[in-house]
């Protein structure tokens, strides 16, 4: 492994620039970026992303970095050595055959005499450094929230799949998914795409993995209390809230075009105070409902006793896609992919029409008939 090589990438990391890595290792910025990209060839993944606020260390990267570290604090001592078996050399000390040569070779096997010695400047990797294949690490995965629906269909990959290693993490919106995707700091993200006006960025792919129908959670003093479901249309004229919203966010963008397209009143209004909260206050009222996800885990006191009602004609569901970057290596990121989009949740399968052929979902979600090329 080359040893500059990797002394760039840790400068790069601990700078965060090419250009101030570049100046401190007195060389252009363009073969700091070659000595990288020669690295990042040799180990097969990407270490670096080059974003507009400078670099970033993906998810290989970081599993690389304490290796690259290990690396380049072994090279110190060794370099250290040269001028001391130069000097032996000079007063006729005699070397054992096969021993530790100077000038930055390669450390032979123990005992095996080293006949082919390492590249100079090079240094052959830890075995540590296996770790940084893309297949040795775990699957870092966005669900948005851990109780969401899309963490649902993680565990059911994880079932499915139990050898397979993941991390699960929760992301704030699309935006930060798409940017972390793009960065490599994580393999794969569930959101609905793309919101008006936005195009996903070359080289972020999207499949369809789930249209979830939402319900309506009233107390039990509500009027439709009592009802297994009712017709999208009754909903108009009902206060319905939900505290959660952020402008510029994807369900921002739903429920917009949800209230938009059926004349629903949806409330925003007060501080969002999480889950429990929002429970509290619908069981209390008898005026005010809320939107759930069906595949939403809600967990709230007995007493409470809320209902979860069906809507129908049509029903509006949320449509989930799985993001993802194209150039990403990751071998069990083409599992999930084929997990999740042959799936009997699938949109467009023939057991998804069946549950429900009469659904409603915004005009600039992912059209339902596009597949990623495999």
């Amino acid at each position: 492994m080359d040893l500059e090589a990797v002394r760039t990438f840790l400068a790069v990391v601990d700078s965060g620039r090419f250009r101030e890595a570049a100046a401190e290792l007195a060389i252009t910025q363009q073969a700091a970026s070659k000595r990288v990209a020669g690295l990042e060839k040799e180990l097969g993944v990407r270490l670096l992303a080059r974003t507009a606020r400078g670099a970033e260390v993906t998810i290989d990267g970081q599993a690389f970095l304490p290796h690259a570290r290990a690396l380049h604090h072994a090279q110190a001592p060794a370099a250290a050595t040269v001028p001391a078996q130069r000097a032996g050399q000079r007063l006729g000390v005699i070397r054992p055959r096969g021993g530790t040569a100077g000038g930055g070779r390669g450390v032979p096997r123990a005992g095996r005499a080293s006949r082919r010695p390492a590249r100079a400047g090079s240094l052959p990797g830890p075995p540590g450094t296996a770790s940084v294949r893309p297949e040795r690490r775990a699957l870092r995965v966005d669900v948005i929230g851990r109780r969401l629906a899309t963490a649902g269909l993680l565990r059911g990959f994880h079932r499915a799949h139990p050898g397979i290693e993941l991390d699960v993490v929760t992301l704030f919106d699309a935006d930060a998914a798409v940017a972390a995707l793009g960065a490599g700091t994580i393999d794969a993200s569930f959101r609905a795409v793309t919101m008006p006006g936005r195009r996903l960025p070359e080289g972020i792919e999207a499949a369809p993995v789930l249209d979830e129908p939402l319900q309506l959670l009233t107390g039990p003093g509500h009027a439709l209390a009592g009802a297994r479901s009712v017709p999208l249309a009754r909903l108009a004229g009902l206060r319905i809230w939900i505290p959660g919203i952020v402008g510029g966010t994807e369900w921002a963008a739903y429920y917009a075009d949800l209230a938009a397209r059926f004349g629903l009143t949806i409330e925003v209004t007060g501080p969002d105070f999480g889950p429990e909260a929002l429970f509290d206050t619908i069981a209390d009222s008898p005026d005010l409902v809320t939107l759930v996800g069906a595949g939403t885990r809600l967990v709230w006191p007995q007493g409470h006793d809320l209902r979860r009602v069906a809507v129908h004609g049509p029903t509006p569901v949320y449509p989930h896609s799985l993001l993802w970057a194209a150039d990403n290596p990751h071998p069990s990121l083409l599992v999930l992919r084929d997990h999740l989009t042959a799936s009997p949740e699938a949109p467009g399968s023939p057991a998804a029409a069946e549950r429900d052929p009469d659904i409603w979902t915004p005009s600039w979600a992912r059209p339902r008939d596009r597949r990623p090329e495999p």
